[in-house]
């Protein structure tokens, strides 16, 4: 029987051993190689050639959704499986539009995780489905091609702009006079952020647009003066 071939990807040592040893107690799978990075990641793959790359988002450096784009297009053969902590339909789109085969929440059990390794090696897509319900419904479940560009194809280009302000720590007040907006134009723009990508808090959004790459497009800080 052909083993599949599995690279752990995930910046916690700790995970990376328990997921080690689950998957090293599978008569159908090895592990044969670890990252704790996304750069690492991308590189361990092209050395490994691994069947299945299980990664995290939320790692320093290159962080998931840049190394699933790399991947993808350096070793479109091995298949990428998300393991994360987002349950929020933002990141799932994300990680389809990168060119993900599936996508894992950590409060998953170990038989569903070791499921979903198996159904993306076979070539299937796996999505958690409390989130793919979500996304349907939201008339946004269409995975776009590989390699498609932008990492949230679902949000307009202002949308990202405020996006990345807000990230940044900007007042609505100061966005509006950097874009060119009303105030209120601007709580409209925050109010879809909300509505679309399902983050209420301005340090979820600031994570959201950090492992999206939309963070810091746009130069410069928060202005020192303002509220």
């Amino acid at each position: 029987m052909k083993r599949i071939r599995i690279l752990i990807a995930d910046d916690h040592a700790v995970l990376r051993a328990g997921l080690r040893r689950l998957i090293g107690e599978q008569p159908d799978m090895d592990v044969v190689g670890e990252a704790a990075d996304g750069e690492e990641a991308v590189r361990r793959t092209r050395e490994l050639r691994p069947d299945v790359a299980l990664m995290d988002l939320t790692m320093p450096g290159l962080g998931g959704l840049k190394a699933i784009e790399r991947i993808r297009q350096d070793c479109p053969e091995t298949r990428v499986l998300v393991l994360t902590m987002h349950d929020v339909p933002a990141y799932l789109r994300s990680v389809l539009a990168a060119g993900g085969s599936g996508y894992v929440v950590k409060r998953a059990a170990d038989s569903e995780l070791l499921s979903a390794i198996r159904s993306v090696y076979r070539g299937r897509t796996v999505l958690d489905p409390t989130l793919a319900v979500q996304v349907v419904q939201s008339g946004l479940g269409k995975r776009p091609p590989v390699g498609g560009g932008d990492a949230a194809p679902h949000l307009s280009q202002r949308e990202q702009e405020v996006l990345d302000l807000v990230a940044q720590g900007y007042t609505n007040q100061q966005i509006a006079d950097r874009l060119g907006l009303s105030v209120k134009t601007v709580e409209t723009y925050r109010a879809r952020l909300v509505q679309k990508l399902g983050l209420r808090s301005r340090a979820e959004l600031l994570r959201y647009a950090m492992d999206t790459g939309l963070f810091g497009r746009r130069e410069g800080g928060p202005d020192k003066a303002g509220p």
